[in-house]
C-alpha cells in the first residue's frame, strides 16, 4: 500500500477544541448592561414590549419613527443610548408583515442580529423577542435560544488572531410578555443541545489531514471518558473475525485502517441504536469524484459526528434511554490495495454485494454497522448518513430525507422535526427500489441508475436490519453542511442533534 504522506497539522491538539459558544441567559425588566440591545417590529406597527421599562421602549419606538422606516423585512435603525441605559447601542429591525412571519423568518432575523453584534465588536447582546406564535411556548423557546447560540458559531482554529473578531460571550433574551417561565424552563436543554451541536460542527469541520480514522476514534474515546459512558473499538482483526467485508473494503485504500466504534450509555428506559457514517474523506475511490467541491468531502463523516453529539447531549440531559452507538469509520482513497468495480464482497450478515461504483461506499460501511446494531435487538434504530447526492437533488439544502417502513416511527420523527426545527421529509422505500439493487452475480449491487438514487440506497440498507421494522434512515447529505449564502459561515451544521434529542425526550 502506498504511504499516505499527508502530514498532520503542526501544533494541533489531539482532541478537537470546542469553539466557544456564548452563554445563554434570560432577562427580565432589570436588564444588566449590554453592548447591544436588539429589538424588532412588524411592518406598519409601532414597537412595544410590556417587559421593557418605558424609557427603553420609548427609545426603540423613536428609532421606528424615523423617516423611511416602516418595519419592512431587513430594515434596520440604530442609535446610541445613555450610559445608564441597557446598552451602548440600540437597534430596531423590521420583520415584514406579521401574517407572513414564520419560524424560518425568525431564524433568519436572529442570525442577522448576531452577525450585526459581531461586526460592531460587541461581546454581549440582548435580544427582545417579538410577540408572535413562533416565539410562544417551551419548544419555540428552545429553538430561539439554540438558534441564537449557533448563529455565533465560527470555526476559527486555524485563523491568525488578526483575522478573528471578538467572540460574543453572552446572549440574553427578553421573552415575549407572559413567556418568561417557558424560556427559563428551556434554558438548560437549549444550552446542552447548542453545545453538542457546536461540538459536532467542530468535528465535521476539522480538515482531513488532521481528522482521519485514528483521530475520530480518539474523539469518541475522549468523549466517552469525559461523560462516563462505554466505548470499544473493533479494529481490523475484529472486523475480519466478524466478516465485515463492506467496511474492510472501503477502508482498504487508506493509510489508516477502518474501524467500527461501539458506544453505550444509560441504564434505564428503551434501547435505542444510533448508527452513523464516518467516512473521514471520500475521494470516490477508483470511481473518483470530480475535482470541483471535493474539499467538501471532509463532511462525509457528519453522520458519525452527529451520533457523538447526540450521546453528549443525552448524557448531559440524563435522558431515560439506553443508547447504543455504532460508528462505521473509514477513509475512501485510491490505492493499489483499494477495492474495485467488479469486486464481490461479503458483509457481516452474510449477504454478498457486487461493486459497480466505489463512490457508493457509505452504504457498504453502514451495512456492517446496521447488521451489528440490529443483531443486538434494540427497541428502535436511527441511522444518520450523508449518503446520496440524489437526496440533495430531491430536497435541496432545506430538509433531510426520512426513510422508514414504520408509519408510527415516521410520525414520531416528523413531530420531533417540527418541534426542533430540523426539517425532514419522508421519502419512499418500497420493493420496486429494492429490485433495482439486485445483483447479477451477488445478492445485491451497491449502485444502480441515477433515478431515485436516494430511495434505492435506502432499499439497499433495508437488507441489513434483519427483521426490524422500527428503524429509520436519515439521509442528511443536503443539510449536513451549507454554503456561506445559506448560513453565516460555510461549513458543518450539526444537523441531527436537536432532532434526535427531541425524539428521545418524547419517549419519556
Amino acid at each position: 500500500m502506498v504511504e499516505n504522506v499527508s502530514l498532520p497539522l503542526a501544533g494541533t491538539e489531539a482532541q478537537a477544541s470546542t469553539s466557544p459558544l456564548p452563554r445563554l441567559d434570560v432577562l427580565d425588566a432589570s436588564l444588566t448592561p449590554l453592548d447591544l440591545l436588539a429589538a424588532a417590529t412588524f411592518e406598519g406597527e409601532t414597537f412595544a414590549h410590556a417587559g421593557l421599562p418605558p424609557a427603553w421602549s420609548e427609545a426603540l419606538a423613536r428609532l421606528g419613527a424615523r423617516p423611511g422606516f416602516h418595519g419592512a423585512d431587513e430594515q434596520r435603525a440604530e442609535g446610541d443610548f445613555a450610559a445608564s441605559g441597557p446598552a451602548t447601542i440600540l437597534s430596531l429591525d423590521g420583520l415584514g408583515p406579521r401574517g407572513e412571519f414564520s419560524d424560518r423568518t425568525l431564524s433568519a432575523w436572529l442570525v442577522r442580529v448576531v452577525e450585526a453584534a459581531r461586526l460592531c465588536g460587541a461581546t454581549s447582546l440582548g435580544v427582545v423577542l417579538p410577540e408572535h406564535a413562533t416565539t410562544d411556548g417551551t419548544a419555540a423557546a428552545e429553538r430561539a435560544l439554540i438558534g441564537l447560540a449557533l448563529a455565533a458559531y465560527r470555526y476559527e482554529r486555524y485563523l491568525g488572531s488578526e483575522a478573528k473578531k471578538p467572540p460574543l460571550r453572552r446572549i440574553a433574551v427578553l421573552p415575549p410578555a407572559g413567556q418568561e417561565a417557558a424560556y427559563r424552563a428551556a434554558l438548560s436543554a437549549a444550552t446542552a443541545i447548542a453545545e453538542a451541536n457546536g461540538y459536532v460542527r467542530d468535528l465535521a469541520n476539522s480538515p482531513p489531514n488532521e481528522a482521519g480514522p485514528d483521530w475520530l476514534e480518539a474523539q469518541a474515546l475522549a468523549l466517552a471518558a469525559e461523560h462516563g459512558f462505554q466505548a470499544q473499538v473493533f479494529h481490523r482483526a475484529e472486523l475480519l473475525a466478524r466478516g465485515m467485508g463492506g467496511l474492510l473494503a472501503v477502508g482498504s485504500g487508506g493509510s489508516q485502517p477502518p474501524r467500527l466504534i461501539r458506544l453505550e450509555a444509560g441504564t434505564r428506559g428503551p434501547v435505542v441504536a444510533l448508527v452513523g457514517k464516518g467516512v473521514t474523506f471520500d475521494s470516490g475511490g477508483i470511481s473518483i469524484k470530480p475535482a470541483a467541491d471535493m474539499d467538501d468531502m471532509k463532511f462525509d463523516k457528519a453522520g458519525a459526528c452527529a451520533v457523538l453529539g447526540i450521546f453528549r447531549a443525552a448524557v448531559e440531559l440524563d435522558l431515560p434511554v439506553r443508547l447504543r452507538g455504532y460508528l462505521a469509520v473509514a477513509e475512501n482513497l485510491l490505492d493499489s490495495a483499494g477495492y474495485r468495480p467488479g469486486d464481490i464482497l461479503r458483509c457481516g450478515n452474510g449477504k454478498t454485494v457486487e461493486i459497480t461504483n466505489t463512490d457508493a461506499e457509505g452504504r457498504l460501511i453502514l451495512a456492517d454497522a446496521l447488521g451489528l446494531a440490529a443483531s443486538e435487538a434494540p427497541d428502535a434504530l436511527i441511522e444518520l448518513s450523508t449518503l446520496t447526492g440524489g437526496c440533495k437533488v430531491a430536497l435541496g439544502p432545506f430538509a433531510a430525507g426520512l426513510f422508514t417502513p414504520d408509519d408510527a416511527l415516521a410520525g414520531e420523527l416528523l413531530a420531533a422535526s417540527a418541534a426542533s426545527g430540523e426539517r425532514i421529509w419522508r421519502l419512499p422505500v418500497g420493493p420496486e427500489y429494492l429490485e433495482e439493487m439486485r445483483g447479477q452475480h451477488a445478492d445485491l449491487r451497491n449502485s444502480a441508475s441515477r433515478w431515485g438514487s436516494a430511495c434505492t440506497a435506502a432499499a439497499f440498507l433495508s437488507q441489513f436490519v434483519g427483521d426490524m421494522t422500527k428503524w429509520a434512515h436519515l439521509d442528511i447529505a443536503g443539510v449536513a453542511d451549507k454554503s456561506a449564502e445559506e448560513q453565516p459561515q460555510k461549513g458543518a451544521t450539526g444537523f441531527g442533534v436537536a432532532l434526535v434529542i427531541r425524539w428521545l425526550r418524547d419517549r419519556e
